[in-house]
């Protein structure tokens, strides 16, 4: 396996982490409901992290945005895990996954919704967020709508519509 290294995202690294998001995305990711809780927010920068291959080159990248679940739980969103397309399938995303939840536990962060694989992303500990009453405000492939607990007992109890954080909420349904 090719050897890389997992560093925090530098600020110069913004420009070639959305090139590279573009092209293992496309256009068509900004019509994605998770995309409403990006717009006009702010990454958290802690968990910005990125994967340099043996030359020193970004090969991938993750981040996390700050959510809040019904108004009343805060949770983070973790998205998108983008891996150049070339050297997908090194592990270089499932490393970056690894470390930066270990990171959000032990910041204290206690829930972690995302869209994505459920075969990919089940092995970290995820599960459907729709069976536990959780909800986006836009459609979903209701099986790649997965949730975790990142600290014992941090679902009991939540469930509703998923929003910004802060006052300036989603509140759209479709």
């Amino acid at each position: 396996m090719p050897a890389f290294t997992l560093i925090p995202e530098r600020p110069d690294d913004a420009p070639a982490i959305e090139a590279m998001t573009a092209q293992a995305f496309g256009p068509d990711r900004f019509h994605k409901t998770v995309y409403m809780f990006r717009d006009g927010v702010d990454h958290l920068p802690e968990l910005a992290w990125i994967a340099l291959d043996g030359a020193g080159a970004m090969q991938a990248s993750i981040r996390y945005w700050p959510i809040e679940i019904a108004g009343t739980w805060p949770a983070i969103l973790l998205g998108p895990v983008t891996v150049n397309p070339p050297v997908q399938g090194q592990g270089m995303g499932k490393a970056l996954i690894r470390h930066t939840l270990g990171l959000a536990r032990s910041m204290g962060h206690r829930i972690c919704v995302l869209v994505g694989d459920r075969d990919y992303y089940e092995p970290f500990g995820f599960r459907n967020a729709g069976a536990i009453g959780l909800e986006l405000p836009g459609w979903v492939d209701q099986s790649r709508f997965q949730v975790m607990a990142l600290q014992p007992g941090a679902l009991e109890g939540v469930q509703g519509i998923i929003g910004k954080a802060g006052a300036d909420r989603v509140r759209l349904r479709a």
